[in-house]
Parts: C-alpha cells; structure tokens; sequence
C-alpha cells in the first residue's frame, strides 16, 4: 500500500523512497530508464515478464514523463492493460486496484 506521495519522495508501507519505483506483488524496487522522461519497453522488460494484468504509469507530479503510443500498443497488445496518470493520482488508483486486481505501478516521482 502506498502511504504517501509527494514531490519527489513516497512512502510505501512505511518506508521512504526517494527514486521513481516499480511496485508489483508487495515488492518495491528503483527504476531507472535510458531516457529520463521516455518510458521505452526496455525500461519495463523485466516487469513484463512478470506479466502484470495492469501497468500503472505515474508520469510525475506535472505529467513530464511520457509512455509513447508504441510503448503502450506494445503493452496493450500483450494483454496488459495501461493506465497513465499524473503520479498523485496514479498511486491513488494503484491502492484502489491492487487488493482486487492484479497490478502493477511505475512512478516518476518528481517533475
């Protein structure tokens, strides 16, 4: 469950991160991508297969970051539904979702 966001920090289940994350099945790791402000499928390679039901994209506190078309009919095509959302309300709809779906989160935490 996320507890908290804010620009450039979230608290989930009790602990502060200060780096975008990924959170899928209880398990909260730092995400780096090759262009800070472009989601490209290598970015996400290691989530995908996973095979998440859902993505949650959280595109920063003013929406800067981008998931390119490309990116989301890729994802969209594999059976992974995509949902991009400006990061505060995108961990809103992660804690929405995540007790009855399966899903995922990728956050940009600042810009």
């Amino acid at each position: 469950m996320i507890d908290n966001y804010e620009f450039g920090s979230i608290t989930i289940d009790g602990k502060r991160y200060d780096q975008d994350v990924i959170i899928y099945k209880g398990r909260v790791r730092e995400w780096w991508r090759d262009t800070s402000h472009n989601v490209s499928l290598k970015d996400i390679e290691d989530l995908m297969s996973e095979k998440p039901k859902t993505i949650i994209f959280g595109t920063g506190a003013s929406g800067v970051m981008k998931v390119p078309k490309e990116t989301q009919d890729f994802l969209i095509k594999a059976g992974i539904e995509v949902i991009v959302l400006k990061t505060g309300d995108a961990y809103k709809k992660f804690n929405s979702l995540s007790s009855t779906k399966d899903v995922a989160a990728a956050l940009h935490l600042t810009c």
